[in-house]
């Protein structure tokens, strides 16, 4: 008999995925609430969680496994409903640990020296804190998708961005102040609660990913995925599989990996960890660590090794540890493009399923999925970062990687869009 799995947020770009693991036969996949409940509208974690537990009591049948691969609120969401469903998850403080960027950097700190220097950011300081300098970024103690996080190199740009978070942190944070009273922090955490702001001295260098799971407290990591920024920009590029590092580097990130998840006690879960590695120093600073498998590089992992990272994400929902298969893929490298546009504007012209179908065609090895459609006022889409629009993403496959850029180059040209200019966005 089949097993059933539910899906927090499950849309069609994730069924798709789902739908290529092995052993389909096996599983069901349901829905669990949509992403436009739970992340697109507002938050209110209590209401959320009542309408999952009343789809899932009024399932006719057993509920095998809950999970998801979305940030907040889907992140903290997942471990209380397995835990009162007695489900294989994560405990709910060593997600929170995590998420929470001032207390995960407090754990870290006890085990780690591979870390900028950071501090909580008083809501009405106009400098900042003793001990950093310029130049550094702000950034809420929750948030998502590098929303509301400002590179700042004087005191005005500090002053500037700090009123802009607080002006906006409440939209995540004030939801999540729900999670974190469900647990018991520290002093300082509780503090600073959900809203607060940290300072992250900038650290520089080649910027990479850590994709891994910890079964029953054996932390494994599977993949390291490159991070490529635009020129003068810190908004994404493309991610690329596998990473081009020495591998003495990736062994070292590999260790500091290991000590960093189990100081923060994860278990029955995946991970990921972003990192910078300075080629010149060979100093390597860990960026953020997220309680969830990268569901961005999910088609990376299925190219390269014939299996999505999402395999390792179900297998530990079913309390079972995952089965990877390295180098299994089609295609020896593998990306994630990100097509943007550094001014806001009205989208004229975007096409559609059957034009992406086309060029998906003619281009073997890759999937193209738009994100800014005919009407979208650029600035008014969720999930922006703070310096740029995002179109599309067009994942390939490649033999080499100047196969990889020309298929995606390719995939462009095919697929115009026609933006009209328009002025500064009134909500950015």
């Amino acid at each position: 008999m089949a097993e059933n799995i539910f899906v927090l947020g499950l849309d069609e770009h994730n069924r798709e995925t789902l739908g290529s693991l092995p052993h389909l036969s096996r599983y069901r996949f349901h829905g669990l609430l949509t992403i436009e409940e739970l992340q697109h509208e507002d938050i209110d974690v209590p209401a959320l969680l009542e309408r999952a537990r009343a789809q899932l009591e009024a399932f006719d049948g057993t509920v095998d496994a809950i999970m998801g691969y979305w940030d907040f609120p889907v992140s903290s969401m997942v471990p209380i409903l397995c835990e009162e469903y007695g489900l294989p998850s994560a405990s709910l403080e060593s997600v929170v640990k995590c998420e929470h960027k001032y207390w995960s950097r407090l754990e870290q700190r006890e085990v780690i020296d591979e870390l900028p220097g950071f501090a909580e950011v008083a809501q009405d300081a106009t400098e900042p804190p003793a001990g950093l300098s310029y130049p550094m970024w702000l950034k809420p103690v929750k948030s998502f998708s590098s929303e509301l996080a400002f590179r700042v190199t004087d005191d005005e740009e500090f002053r500037s961005a700090l009123a802009e978070i607080n002006e906006g942190a409440g939209r995540i944070g004030e939801p999540f102040e729900y999670v974190l009273g469900r647990v018991n922090p520290p002093a300082a955490i509780a503090e600073a609660g959900g809203t607060a702001c940290l300072a992250e001295e900038e650290v520089g260098g080649r910027q990479v990913t850590v994709e891994g799971y910890v079964h029953e407290g054996e932390v494994v990591v599977y993949g390291v995925v490159d991070s490529l920024l635009y020129p003068d920009s810190p908004s994404f590029l493309r991610y690329q599989y596998p990473s081009r590092l020495p591998g003495h580097v990736t062994e070292r990130l590999t260790t500091v990996s290991r000590r960093v998840v189990e100081r923060l006690g994860l278990d029955s879960v995946t991970f990921n960890i972003e990192f910078f590695w300075d080629p010149e120093t060979d100093r390597i600073r860990l960026l953020e660590v997220n309680p969830r498998h990268s569901q961005s590089h999910a088609k990376l992992f299925e190219y390269v090794d014939g299996t999505p990272n999402h395999e390792c994400a179900l297998s530990l929902a079913l309390g079972r540890s995952p089965e990877l298969s390295p180098g299994d893929g089609e295609y020896a490298v593998a990306a994630k493009w990100f097509l943007r546009r550094f001014e806001d504007g009205v989208v004229r012209r975007a096409h559609g399923p059957e034009d992406v179908a086309r060029v998906e065609r003619e281009i073997p090895g890759t999937t193209v999925k738009v994100v800014a459609h005919e009407g979208d006022r650029l600035s008014r889409l969720p999930g922006q970062d703070s310096y740029s629009y995002e179109l599309a993403q067009v994942f390939v496959g490649a033999r080499d990687e100047e196969e990889l850029k020309d298929k995606y180059d390719r995939c462009v040209a095919a697929l115009p869009f026609e933006i009209d200019t328009v002025g500064d966005a009134e909500d950015r």
